[in-house]
């Protein structure tokens, strides 16, 4: 009976259909492990549960602490009123902390103006005092300070992650048709802006009867996985409304595996301090992918 099971999910999976039968127990068991350990992620400490604040910063001074006059308010009694200054000089950021304050950037004690490197940098520096954490981003031409803080009350309130069920039809392989040359594809993002990514080309099969094409992503010149941003006929249904990501392994043969059981919610979906990508036009699926993570708080 179960070798019987496991043909037929096959016979789904290469048609691309989503298998009604119960997935495989050893493959059940490997995306069960895969979801506990993006719960494990989110909520640790510096997990994007822990995300509690977004300041753009001005040009020239931006002073922080727990002082509500303050450019940068951090939360009340997690640091000194006046704990310091973050400088922005044409596309460089210092911080200097003041009398009383102390804090940490790779482990060492933070002493004089000290340059952060930005996310996109490669490098990123992050400043550490007690149980914040903060470092600088940039998105488009727009520098900014993201806070951390292991005490958030997002953290704290946590009730858990909903998946839908497991099914193998909902692992597709398809056909991969690369680009002659990287394509730079226009993502937008919850700020309003757009960025240019580089896909090496496109996925295409069919699911549910529907024929789908999307275009994957890179996200650094050296990235071992796609990307894929992706909306389909459940968002803001069943799923969270702004689309989900899925990674998938580099293609192989002209095939890529996208394994739908795996889709899952940006950080947007838990938080509006960050700057999610949005799925571009192209990856709006004509299709309901009832697989992966639900839109939290739906059920819990």
């Amino acid at each position: 009976m179960r070798r019987l099971t496991a043909v037929a999910a096959g016979l789904f999976v290469a048609a691309g259909l989503a298998s009604p039968a119960p997935a495989d127990e050893a493959y059940r068991a490997q995306v069960q492990a895969w979801r506990q350990d993006r719960e494990t992620r989110l909520k640790a400490d510096g997990g994007w549960l822990t995300l509690a604040g977004l300041f753009w910063l001005k040009e020239g001074p931006n002073r922080f602490g727990t002082d509500p006059a303050g450019d940068i308010v951090l939360p009340e009694a997690s640091a000194p009123a006046r704990a310091g200054v973050f400088e922005l000089k044409v596309d460089q950021v210092t911080v200097a902390l003041l009398p009383g304050a102390s804090g940490r950037i790779g482990g060492k004690p933070v002493s004089g103006a000290a340059v952060m490197r930005p996310d996109i940098s490669g490098t990123t520096d992050v400043l550490e005092m007690g149980t914040l954490s903060m470092n600088v981003i940039k998105r488009g031409d727009r520098y900014g300070i993201r806070l951390k803080d292991r005490n958030s009350a997002v953290r704290k309130g946590f009730t858990g992650l909903k998946w839908f069920d497991i099914q193998e039809g909902y692992r597709v392989q398809a056909r991969w048709v690369s680009y002659p040359q990287p394509k730079p594809v226009k993502v937008p993002n919850v700020l309003g802006q757009t960025e240019s990514m580089p896909s090496p080309g496109y996925a295409e099969f069919t699911l549910n009867g529907k024929p789908v094409r999307v275009d994957g992503v890179l996200e650094d010149p050296h990235a071992e996985q796609l990307f894929f941003i992706l909306r389909d006929q459940t968002s803001g249904k069943e799923t969270y409304g702004a689309g989900r990501f899925l990674y998938a392994d580099l293609p192989k043969a002209g095939k890529v595996v996208l394994d739908f059981n795996k889709a899952y919610n940006p950080p947007c979906a838990f938080t509006p301090y960050a700057t999610c990508p949005l799925p571009p036009p192209q990856n709006w699926m004509p299709v309901r992918v009832e697989a992966g993570e639900m839109a939290y708080g739906k059920g819990h």
